[in-house]
């Protein structure tokens, strides 16, 4: 497969109809549109999309963190089946990362559901640690979810990372 052109930007209201056939696909609909224009509202959330000129599906992924105190929670971080296993959940979440960081954001962390061993794989490459586990924490199946926590966001070793995960991503 050629190498696609990616744009990895804020999502805006125009989007939000392409996000939410993404999260139905994705997650059986976990957000709702009104859910979605209060993260594009917050000044606490960012809310980026995956996109791609040369694809029939408009928004190919979707990352989003919120700002709490120095910490970046991350909440959403999905790519469509049909484009995973590409590297493109990786651009997302070093997207995440670097807007996290030019925030000043200290940590970052996150739920996963402990049975989604290519998104804890995914983690683990950027430094992620798991630091819990919440139990039933999955309503759908009672799944227990693993806490994942990264921190020192702002020391030079992170930010070499962030570096080498960009030149990564461009030569993928």
């Amino acid at each position: 497969m050629s190498k696609l052109e990616l744009e990895i930007r804020h999502l805006t209201p125009a989007d939000l109809t392409a996000v939410l056939e993404l999260d139905k696909t994705c997650f059986g609909g976990l957000w709702t549109m009104d859910a979605y224009q209060r993260e594009l509202d917050s000044p606490n959330s960012d809310l980026l999309g995956l996109f791609s000129p040369v694809c029939v599906i408009k928004v190919l992924g979707i990352g989003c963190f919120w700002s709490i105190l120095d910490e970046a929670h991350i909440t959403l971080l999905a790519v469509h089946p049909q484009y995973q296993r590409q590297g493109f959940g990786q651009a997302l979440l070093y997207s995440v990362l670097k807007t996290a960081c030019d925030r000043g954001l200290e940590r970052a962390t996150l739920e996963v559901r402990a049975s989604n061993s290519a998104a804890i794989s995914l983690y683990q490459k950027f430094g992620f640690k798991t630091a819990g586990r919440r139990r039933r924490y999955y309503k759908d199946n009672d799944e227990d979810a693993l806490i994942l926590w990264l921190p020192d966001l702002q020391q030079p070793q992170f930010q070499q990372t962030l570096d080498n995960w960009y030149i990564i991503i461009n030569d993928h």
